[in-house]
């Protein structure tokens, strides 16, 4: 495929621009200075659970109001998960603070260089309204000409709703688009939106272009 193809990139947010650090340590610590001590295996399985209940709910996170009622039932849900009688309204904070994200390696660069080349680039991602927190503290929230969650859109992909949206707000062309992501429902998302697809790593997606 050659560049001169296309005017904007969109990228998916988890697994293709950002990766979250273990937080199962976190976890522990956060459980074990209120008196209760989980292994890493329970403290594990809690997150799970808790992450099976926000990725369908995700979207409900649009506003502050509905981001916090959301948080407090997912902190629910790992508490039960975990056996541990706690207000989760009282381990919100703590909880939060165990999920740490990181820029996965390469893509920064890769989203500079698409930049340099003229292109407009978004991030479309299925996530609530914090991820542009999370892009401003890692300092590539500036190379994004706009950042659209599935909780803004109201529609998680697959729905390319979220694709839409972020092509519409880059004034771009879904047939001079291509979005980059790492799941089925990323590339279901860009045909439904009439986009090209490259699956992630950011870092060889664009390998063999001219």
């Amino acid at each position: 495929m050659r560049f001169a193809e296309l005017d904007a990139v969109t990228v998916d947010g988890y697994g293709t621009l950002l990766r979250l650090i273990d937080p199962v340590p976190a976890l522990q610590a956060a459980l074990r200075e209120r008196g209760l001590e989980r292994s890493p295996q329970a403290a594990a399985a809690a997150f799970a659970a808790e992450v099976a209940y926000y990725r369908p709910n995700s979207v409900r996170g649009r506003d502050p109001a509905g981001l916090a009622e959301l948080r407090r039932e997912c902190v629910g849900v790992f508490l039960e998960a975990a056996g541990a009688e706690l207000d989760p309204a009282e381990f919100v904070d703590a909880f939060i603070g165990t999920l740490v994200f990181e820029l996965i390696p390469g893509a920064k660069q890769v989203l500079e260089n698409l930049r340099a080349r003229g292109l407009a680039l978004a991030v479309a991602a299925n996530w609530d309204c914090s991820l542009h927190e999370h892009l401003e503290r890692l300092g590539v929230a500036g190379l994004f000409s706009a950042v659209v969650t599935s909780a803004e859109a109201g529609a998680a992909k697959p729905d390319p709703a979220v694709l839409r949206l972020a092509l519409e707000r880059l004034g771009a062309d879904p047939g001079r688009a291509l979005h980059v992501g790492d799941e089925d429902v990323d590339e279901q998302a860009a045909r439904a939106a009439g986009m090209r697809f490259a699956p992630a790593p950011l870092e060889t997606a664009f390998t063999g272009w001219d």
